[in-house]
């Protein structure tokens, strides 16, 4: 048998990821939702199951700064955090970033506060999309075990050589049981073989200074380099996608998956969890003969430009689900695809939905009556405002 079916968390599925991707220095500080991630690697520890030290931490931002000193030696590394501990990493998110540092990061979604919440969206993930991370959003725990493999890979290759982020909704993720089909260790061994890496690395045998300090003269160019690598990661995301799929029998797309877009005219995007709902409400505007189709976003960074100006071409209106909004303006992911899809002729009209704050559920009913009205609005003419907050009490 090449897997074993076990009944996991999200979080616990993000724990066998880095153990079977055989990371070796686990630094990680609690914070909720994200604690029993750290819980359960430390168990694979204690245990004898997992080959690896655990390094316990007084904060997020030193949890970062051991997960860079490790992997800066050659050091297959895994963490994780959420929300607040993402923010409080802000400054060495760069870092691990700007020394080229495969570091792979369990993220898991929570808001950023004041109020005080534990529930989620994407406001805390989003929130670092400038710091050079790969940002990849997944909605289940199959997947995010997959991804925690998958993204070792595309983070360790010569091309890309960025940290990675897999994302994904605390508690509605995070804790919840689901059914998941677990590799075999000699499988995953086959597909990620042992991180040797050809660049330089920190060795005492061979001094050396690391993060240099440059003038104007060359700043540019490091961060030239950098927006190179996430171009290139596009291809290796797409490549390591379809590898996985071959040994594994499970595939995702790579940078974003469709459905029922073959014919559509309308499409509703959408990022993490919400993207079932996204599917249920296609379905049902199927039945009501309206041509809509699904899009799930799964590389925020890179962002998949290209791919996404592909699959809007004969599309005449965009929805976008929106799980986090930048304060002054609308949401994030809104804002990303109007700048992608500014230049293509025809260009769909795009509205965004603002939906699912602070951990809000988002319901197929609720969305349905919304998606209708903004489509016969579209038809007739008469959109008023293309950016929407749904849901939100008081609003007419």
């Amino acid at each position: 048998m090449s897997s074993e079916k076990k009944m996991l968390t999200g979080n616990y599925a993000a724990a066998y990821g880095g153990k079977l991707a055989r990371a070796k220095v686990i630094p990680v500080y609690p914070i909720t939702p994200q604690t029993t991630v750290m819980e359960k690697l430390i168990e694979f520890i204690s245990t004898k199951e997992m080959e690896a030290e655990y390094i316990p931490v007084e904060s997020e931002h030193s949890a970062m700064a051991a997960a860079i000193g490790a992997e800066a030696t050659g050091i297959r590394t895994f963490t994780a955090s959420s929300s607040q501990g993402i923010a409080y990493m802000h400054e060495n998110l760069f870092v691990a970033s700007g020394l080229r540092l495969p570091i792979v990061m369990a993220t898991v979604n929570r808001c950023m506060n004041p109020p005080i919440s534990i529930f989620p969206d994407h406001s805390d993930s989003l929130a670092q999309r400038d710091t050079g991370w790969l940002q990849l959003y997944v909605e289940n725990a199959q997947e995010i075990l997959d991804m925690i493999i998958q993204a070792y890979k595309i983070a360790e290759d010569k091309n890309v050589l960025l940290p990675v982020a897999i994302c994904y909704e605390g508690l509605v993720i995070s804790h919840f049981l689901e059914p998941v089909e677990v590799p075999h260790q000699g499988l995953v061994d086959e597909f990620l073989p042992q991180y040797n890496p050809d660049h330089v690395v920190l060795d005492p045998k061979r001094p050396m200074h690391l993060s240099v300090m440059v003038n104007e003269k060359y700043f540019m160019e490091y961060r030239y380099q950098q927006e190179e690598a996430m171009e290139e990661s596009k291809e290796v995301i797409q490549k390591v996608d379809q590898e996985f799929k071959n040994i594994f029998g499970r595939g995702y797309g790579g940078l974003l998956s469709t459905y029922m877009m073959e014919d559509a005219e309308i499409a509703l995007i959408s990022m993490g969890s919400i993207c079932g709902v996204a599917r249920m409400t296609v379905r049902e505007l199927r039945k009501e003969g309206i041509k809509a189709g699904a899009i799930k976003l799964r590389a925020f960074r890179p962002f998949p430009k290209e791919a996404l100006e592909n699959v809007s071409k004969n599309l005449d209106l965009i929805i976008v689900l929106d799980r986090a909004a930048s304060t002054g303006y609308g949401g994030i992911i809104y804002s990303e695809l109007a700048s992608t899809l500014c230049n293509i002729d025809p260009k769909p009209y795009i509205l965004d939905y603002i939906v699912g704050l602070g951990g809000r559920y988002v319901t197929v009913s609720e969305l349905l009556p919304v998606v209708r009205n903004s489509v016969s609005d579209y038809e007739k003419g008469q959109i008023k405002q293309s950016i929407q907050w749904v849901g939100v009490r008081g609003l007419q």
